[in-house]
């Protein structure tokens, strides 16, 4: 067993202890959607109101992942994923303070929103890029995963605690997953494979080089990149279908599939189910489309998934009624292997196009267009539910736009060299 141990390359273990971390962090990100209606009855706030607070999360949790990218190149992996962990775990377990809109505002909103956006997808590029050079597609999958998979575990568990016991325990079991993490990642997490005297896995020791650590200021060298991305025309085709992807699933499914159900009278711990049955999908798809990434052209996959997603949600309305039928479950399936599937062909773009030392800052600026369309989308939704009574013009709204992200990613050119063109 012990040599076993020793034959595995360092970059797995870096990969495994990523994993872990992504699930505790997960813990907190499925937590809101299941406490939107007990705090709704007991509160009496408003469907609108509560939203505000699902809105600021996510767009935190995009904002902040092209300085968390950064502050990872300057200060470590290790400092930076530490603090967002404690992050979310405070946030977490603040919450059950709340008297008012603003103070979930500041604790959903703010610390777990900011928390959860200095780990996430920008962590798992960080982490692929720096320790792999083959099998990178399929660490990211996997790495994407997580996320999934923390849905999976904890979803389920988080929906019977508040029934039994109320929201309030269920938002202290996800703050104390969050800070259980922080020692493993201490003791586990090493920041790159030069650090153990080791190489990146794939690589050739001949030909590989380590891409230069930046030095300078990260909040600088964030911005800056923006400052160069921006004006390319292969970014604004990245960043407006990704806007798209995280308008259709984080805003719409994630924060409001749950609520939606529960007006067309399925019990919560059923759509809670549901929606964990879309994390189990999650996690598969989320391995096949890095799998696929490493052998098919990423643009296509993305015109594949955009468009298929777009079709799921203009079935959606008709299928959502009380009770759990086939066509739910289908739906849940097929929406749960395209949730993920756009990270890998993304990321991978964003390090193809933009080069290894400023892909994941690149794909960060990305993601953070990614979460502000879930932030759109989850107070647009909640608006529609006020105004119209139900969430059925918000399905076929972001249905619509699904088919338009298919469209433009046939635009992008792996083959772009957009910075080395410039002066």
């Amino acid at each position: 067993m012990i040599r076993r141990l020793k034959s595995v390359h360092p970059s797995w273990v870096a990969a495994a202890v990523g994993f872990l971390a992504l699930i505790g962090g997960a813990g907190m990100r499925s937590t809101p959607s299941v406490l939107v209606v007990p705090i709704e009855d007991e509160f009496g706030w408003s469907r609108a109101d509560i939203s505000v607070a699902l809105s600021v999360n996510i767009l935190m949790y995009g904002l902040t992942a092209p300085f968390a990218a950064a502050l990872m190149e300057r200060f470590g992996v290790r400092r930076v994923v530490m603090g967002a962990l404690a992050s979310i775990g405070l946030g977490a377990g603040l919450a059950i303070y709340a008297t008012s809109p603003w103070v979930l505002v500041i604790c959903w909103g703010f610390m777990v929103g900011c928390g959860t956006g200095s780990m996430a997808f920008v962590f798992a590029a960080t982490i692929a890029n720096r320790w792999f050079v083959a099998k990178r597609g399929m660490v990211i999958g996997g790495l994407g995963a997580a996320s999934a998979a923390g849905n999976l575990l904890f979803l389920p568990i988080i929906s019977r605690v508040t029934v039994a016991h109320g929201w309030r325990s269920a938002s202290l079991i996800a703050a104390g997953l969050a800070l259980l993490m922080i020692p493993i990642v201490f003791f586990f997490m090493k920041e790159r494979p030069s650090a153990i005297g080791a190489m990146p896995y794939g690589a050739d020791q001949s030909s590989w080089v380590e891409a230069p650590r930046t030095l300078g200021n990260p909040a600088k060298f964030a911005v800056g990149t923006l400052r160069e991305v921006i004006r390319t025309k292969q970014f604004l085709y990245l960043a407006a279908s990704f806007f798209i992807c995280g308008l259709s699933t984080n805003g719409l499914i994630g924060g409001h599939f749950i609520p939606a159900a529960h007006d067309h009278g399925m019990g919560e711990t059923t759509a809670a189910g549901l929606l964990a049955l879309v994390g189990v999908f999650d996690v598969l798809g989320s391995f096949a489309s890095g799998w696929l990434t490493d052998r098919i052209p990423a643009k296509k996959l993305l015109f594949v998934y955009y468009t298929f997603r777009g079709l799921s949600l203009l079935f959606l309305p008709s299928i959502l009624f009380a009770s759990v039928h086939p066509s739910t479950v289908v739906f849940a399936i097929f929406y749960g292997i395209d949730w993920v599937a756009t990270v890998p062909p993304t990321i991978w773009l964003c390090r193809e196009i933009f080069g290894p030392e400023r892909g994941a800052v690149v794909f960060g600026w990305t993601f953070a267009t990614h979460m502000i369309g879930g932030s759109v989308a989850a107070l647009a939704a909640g608006i529609m539910r006020v105004h119209f009574g139900d969430y059925v013009l918000a399905f076929y709204a972001g249905g619509a736009l699904c088919f338009a992200a298919a469209i433009i990613v046939m635009f992008i050119d792996p083959k772009a060299r957009p910075l080395e063109s410039k002066p």
